[in-house]
């Protein structure tokens, strides 16, 4: 499990980085159009912080001195790809009132 694990942390971190670089780029061009985080929306987002979530929770839990079994990695990975997901919508809303 820990090559899934490190496979979703890496797509999700070119993920991550695709939003930040294309949503900069976008508005220097000013082509707010083509902004990822415009087009995709708070889904989008969403699923790139559970993505980056799961691999990090996944890897975390497998490297963990306590000496997880993998079902209990996955679960660990789960619950921190939701709790990611509840982060992106919690700094998307403040990003949005500041």
């Amino acid at each position: 499990m820990v090559k899934v694990y490190a496979i979703t942390l890496v797509l999700g971190t070119l993920g991550l980085l695709v939003f930040i670089l294309g949503g900069t780029l976008a508005v220097n061009l000013g082509r707010p159009e083509k902004d990822p985080g415009e087009r995709y929306g708070l889904a989008g987002k969403a699923v790139v912080g559970a993505v980056v979530g799961f691999g990090m929770g996944g890897l975390s839990a497998e490297f963990s001195p306590l000496d997880f079994g993998w079902p209990t990695s996955l679960m660990i990975a789960v619950a921190a790809a939701g709790l990611s997901t509840l982060w992106v919508r919690y700094a998307t809303s403040q990003s949005r009132s500041g």
